[in-house]
């Protein structure tokens, strides 16, 4: 059976690109069903898609994440494309990515983006993804060069397993990090990134979507590891409880008196709030595994994408 291929295309204000990307990817993917979801534009959006032959539909929540999430509940699919309506992704791509899913099996494929024009893809924004993508593969062993990416395939197997918490820019982060959770087989592949057209502007501020995404990335450790979170706050408070208890310990034993009685009230209570840290981390880490197997049971009850 020929897959069902769906085209998700999140927009807020794009009205200068999205009939373009509207155009090119039924022109790409001529089986596949253009989906557009308005997040509240001020401009004529909504109009140039519906223009352009797009299937338009609108999300009141502001911020990309409650979008895709949308986007995630409402469409039926066996594929799932997932770009941004600001028309600086190669829609010519499309074919070639989701045929390469497909033979490789994989439940998702990240475009890199490779960029030849400097006002494309800016400097703070190139180190902004490396240091933000370096970190998370630091703590959840990701083997993506381009975590960022609003460029990506998906299998229905990942789309009705995953559970949204990002309200913006940071689903791309939490769209990464449920893969490797799961342990879903996933792959990348070089794309052409350009600039986008006149007249179209980028919503993506550079340090305060930087801090989110961070925060993004924070609050996924926390609750995917909750085991190495807390004892790492545990840890930490038993050496400053220890730091204040052994000079107090040296004078008991030489004096037999406690000089500084605040200071060792205040040693004993850092070391009993350690202790609790790493408690609280051992039963969040059973909910956590617990959650996990959930989702991996949603994951399994959909068919693999090379059976779509």
């Amino acid at each position: 059976m020929t897959p069902r291929i769906a085209v998700l295309v999140p927009c807020y204000n794009e009205e200068a690109a999205i009939g373009q990307v509207v155009r090119d990817f039924r022109a790409a993917l001529p089986a596949a069903t253009v989906y557009v979801y308005d997040n509240n534009s001020k401009d004529q959006t909504v109009a140039a898609a519906r223009e352009a032959g797009a299937v338009v539909r609108s999300e009141t929540r502001q911020g990309k994440g409650n979008v895709v999430r949308r986007m995630f509940a409402d469409i039926e699919a066996d594929i799932y494309v997932l770009v941004d309506g600001d028309d600086t992704y190669d829609a010519g791509a499309a074919p070639r990515m989701v045929a390469t899913m497909i033979a490789a099996g994989v439940d998702l494929l990240s475009a890199k983006r490779v960029h030849t024009d400097a006002a494309a893809y800016r400097p703070g924004h190139v180190f902004g993804n490396r240091l933000l993508t370096g970190l998370t593969a630091l703590m959840f062993d990701v083997r993506i060069a381009d975590m960022l990416s609003g460029y990506r395939v998906f299998s229905r197997r990942f789309v009705k397993s995953f559970p949204f918490t990002a309200e913006g820019f940071g689903i791309e982060t939490e769209l990464t990090v449920h893969a490797v959770r799961l342990m879903m087989p996933m792959i990348e592949m070089d794309t052409r990134y350009k600039e986008r057209p006149v007249g179209s502007v980028s919503k993506l501020n550079t340090w305060r979507d930087g801090f989110r995404i961070l925060g993004t990335i924070l609050k996924l450790y926390r609750s995917e590891k909750p085991l190495r979170f807390c004892s790492v706050i545990g840890i930490f408070l038993a050496l400053v409880s220890i730091g204040l208890a052994i000079p107090i310990l040296v004078t008991y034993l030489e004096q037999g008196i406690v000089p500084r009685l605040p200071t060792a009230v205040l040693s004993t209570g850092l070391m009993i709030v350690a202790v609790l840290s790493v408690s609280s981390g051992l039963v969040l880490d059973t909910v956590t595994r617990g959650r996990r197997e959930m989702k991996l049971l949603s994951y399994l009850a959909q068919p693999p994408v090379n059976n779509a």
